[in-house]
């Protein structure tokens, strides 16, 4: 026993995740991995589909553009650890009301996120960087997964408010 009595207890705890969400928690990162994976690549100098014209003008590759795009991949995987606090019930930064709140912000900005995302990887002038069919395949599938994180956040995401408002405390 860890000593804490329900007396105790931290009033704000939720109902512990269903097994799926914890499973979509984690997807959410992983999800996230493989572009970020391409990325590093990209800024380590290894050929991802790109001229070292395009590296040095487009992305200013060698040069600050590492740090960019370094900094936008780690940035990224932190955000996709995000929903992990929605199915942990071992530390919450935030009051649960708080955190649903950010959750559902976050769930929507995804969702506008990734509709943006899909009309600029359609547009022609994404295609004209790439120097072959093969490479701008490996883009993509390096680039696929994220689409799916929106789905599975507001799936957390609900399944969060739900535990929440089960206790009473929405």
């Amino acid at each position: 026993m860890d000593g804490m009595t329900t007396a105790n207890a931290h009033p704000s705890s939720v109902a512990p995740a269903p097994a799926w969400a914890r499973r979509a928690a984690h997807a959410i990162a992983l999800c996230a991995l493989p572009s970020g994976l391409w990325r590093i690549a990209m800024a380590s100098g290894v050929y991802v589909g790109y001229s070292e014209q395009v590296l040095r003008d487009v992305f200013a590759i060698p040069g600050w553009g590492i740090a960019y795009v370094v900094g936008l991949s780690v940035l990224a995987e932190l955000a996709a650890l995000f929903p992990l606090l929605l199915v942990s019930d071992r530390w919450q930064p935030l009051r649960p009301r708080a955190l649903a709140t950010l959750s559902w912000t976050a769930s929507g900005l995804l969702v506008l996120v990734a509709l943006w995302q899909l009309g600029v990887a359609f547009t022609v002038e994404s295609r004209t960087y790439m120097t072959s069919d093969t490479a701008y395949t490996v883009w993509a599938c390096a680039f696929a997964p994220l689409i799916a994180i929106p789905a599975l956040m507001t799936a957390v995401t609900w399944s969060y408010a739900k535990r929440l408002r089960a206790r009473g405390q929405a």
